[in-house]
């Protein structure tokens, strides 16, 4: 299963990033990368919730978090592709960015949305490896 999330996240690469949408080719946020994915796999419908599109907004309430708790299975100790990323970017706010690991070969990756790049593959390296405070795998996993 975990190739087949990969193969479906390499697909929304390139797709423009588009503040609580989740269309491939015409616009996503990470959260809509996410959420795309899912349907594709047949998880089921899920709505996007409201939310702030903003890193910097400090709120000790983790609703990314405890919403991701609740559609995803948990994930593993050691980051596998296919896996989803929850990171924290900013010390003292919320986790607000998601990503599903690409590949953990050499130089691990990420594929996530973020403002101005759109769906992209990036290095998962040290500093934002280190951002990561939660694991998830898609339900049929």
């Amino acid at each position: 299963m975990s190739a087949r999330v990969v193969r479906i996240a390499r697909e929304w690469i390139g797709t423009p990033y588009r503040h609580r949408a989740c269309i491939k080719g015409v616009g996503a946020d990470c959260l809509g990368l996410i959420i795309g994915v899912w349907k594709e796999l047949g998880c089921g419908p899920v709505d996007l919730p409201v939310y702030n599109p903003s890193w910097q907004v400090v709120d000790p309430a983790e609703k990314l978090w405890a919403a991701a708790e609740g559609l995803l299975r948990p994930g593993r100790r050691q980051l596998l592709p296919g896996d989803i990323a929850l990171f924290r970017m900013r010390d003292g706010a919320a986790a607000r960015h998601m990503g599903i690991v690409g590949g953990t070969w050499r130089v691990p990756r990420v594929i996530h949305a973020y403002s101005g790049r759109g769906v992209v593959e990036s290095m998962l390296d040290k500093p934002l490896k280190r951002r990561i405070v939660a694991r998830f795998r898609f339900p049929q996993e």
